[in-house]
């Protein structure tokens, strides 16, 4: 048997393909939208890629199964549990707990384990020329090194209500009923790894086993003492803030996202043509480069999208194409790493990139406003914003500031002045500058605090030493 993780260090998210040497053939399971890099990996091996599944419907990234399935001829298969209002809106093969999909040697069985979502699936994977008893639990969101999936995100990004607790006693089940019944010999394979919102205290380990967990992880003590109340408290204290375009995500996942087809090359546009479409307002121009060098000047009305790296989780921050149509143009050091954004923009369903430039020649330009610690308190500023998440508030901020996380701002600009200047700070500068961007094109009167939270700190540090 084959297994080969496919990681996103962007959204922090595990997809799997597992291969049957014998008869070269492989299922994909939780691809993402762009999927070249399955391809290649079925094409290295010499293996053809037979069934692709998700674990769940996701709501931190768009699904790559219908797209991956067309490209292949592949078949697809999905959750059908769940109940009526948790069934996916297009063509596949449903599965319900304990059916299974055989790929050569190798048999994958679901195993219903809600919580996370109420359809949420786990895969039991037997490698059938090695042994007759399974060997890995691909776990989705339900189970990850060092923690569980949050069940709060049908709350908190799918319009429920107070369906939490619902989820937190499935989940509690789930460990009991299925997780802790397996060997411990078992090796899980999560969904997601640190840095996810998926869970509040994933572990970076890219796997775990069912022993493991049982004697290591928070919430062991409460299954061995049957303390499902304690379970549930613990479990719903201290999630973090869940990114608004979540609930996107989920609707399209649940639709079904829309099938692109093999990506052309990004053209190179020139600057006198991304010239007047700015004037015409026709483009939306992003700045993938580091704040660092937007703060010594960009586009006028640029988003900041540093990237490839962390394009999707910022561009999903910064970009909403449900509400902006227009295509966006990139600025790039080239086409290569334009092209590497583009796929990263495509996992959070923006799709439309008319294209990239390398340089700011000739574009009306501006510097953002920034404005150094030792000013603020007497700046007078409608607002000060903290666009960090709420446990680093909780932690330490500058006081007097509100708290709207930047995966979050751009969708509760009611809670904003209409007037005045609002003055925004992250940590270190990063999300700051790609919040202020959002909220500056969305018409705000917007200045960064120079160093943000760790400027702040450092600056009152020394003016508290002073004599």
């Amino acid at each position: 048997m084959l297994l080969e993780r496919v990681y996103d260090d962007d959204l922090a998210q595990a997809s799997y393909l597992i291969g049957c040497q014998a008869r070269g053939e492989a299922v994909v399971v939780d691809p993402r939208r762009d999927i070249g890099e399955y391809l290649d990996l079925a094409r290295r091996h010499g293996m053809r890629i037979v069934a692709v599944t998700e674990t769940h419907i996701h709501a931190d990234y768009l699904s790559g199964t219908r797209e991956l399935a067309a490209a292949t001829g592949a078949t697809a298969y999905v959750s059908g549990e769940g109940g009526e209002d948790w069934q996916y809106g297009f063509d596949a093969e449903r599965l319900m707990d304990g059916d299974t999909v055989t790929v050569g040697n190798i048999t994958v069985r679901a195993r219903h384990t809600p919580g996370h979502t109420p359809e949420h699936l786990s895969f039991l994977i037997t490698d059938g020329a090695f042994s007759d008893r399974p060997g890995y639990l691909l776990s989705g969101d339900f189970v990850f090194a060092g923690d569980i999936g949050r069940p709060d995100l049908l709350d908190e990004a799918a319009g429920g209500e107070d369906t939490r607790f619902e989820g937190a006693r499935h989940l509690f089940a789930g460990l009991r009923d299925t997780f802790l019944a397996l060997p411990d010999h078992v090796q899980v394979l999560p969904g997601h790894g640190a840095g996810s919102a998926c869970g509040k205290a994933l572990g970076a380990l890219p796997a775990t086993t069912v022993g493991y967990e049982r004697l290591n992880a928070w919430w062991g003590p409460y299954l061995r003492d049957g303390d499902e109340k304690g379970f549930v408290d613990e479990l719903l204290d201290g999630q973090p803030d869940a990114h608004a375009y979540f609930a996107r995500m989920k609707r399209q996942n649940r639709e079904g996202p829309e099938i692109l087809g093999p990506p052309a090359p990004l053209p190179e546009l020139a600057n006198a043509a991304i010239g007047r479409a700015l004037e015409e307002d026709r483009i939306v121009f992003v700045d993938t480069r580091p704040h660092t060098e937007v703060h010594r000047g960009t586009v006028a009305g640029a988003l900041n999208v540093p990237g490839p790296a962390k394009a999707a989780s910022f561009g999903a921050w910064a970009h909403d194409p449900e509400t902006e149509t227009r295509p966006l143009v990139l600025l790039a050091p080239d086409g290569g790493t334009a092209g590497e954004v583009r796929d990263h923009l495509l996992r959070v369903g923006i799709d439309r990139v008319a294209g990239y430039t390398t340089g700011l020649e000739g574009l009306p330009t501006t510097v953002p406003a920034v404005i150094a610690p030792a000013h603020l308190e007497d700046y007078g500023a409608a607002l000060v914003l903290d666009v960090r998440n709420r446990a680093e508030h909780a932690a330490g901020h500058i006081p007097g500031s509100t708290q709207i996380s930047a995966g979050r701002v751009l969708w509760h600009l009611d809670e904003l002045p209409d007037d005045g200047p609002v003055v925004t700070y992250c940590q270190a500068g990063a999300r700051n500058s790609v919040a202020a961007s959002a909220l500056r094109r969305a018409g705000y009167d917007v200045v960064e605090l120079d160093g943000s939270y760790t400027g702040w700190t450092a600056w009152k540090q020394e003016r508290d030493a002073r004599p």
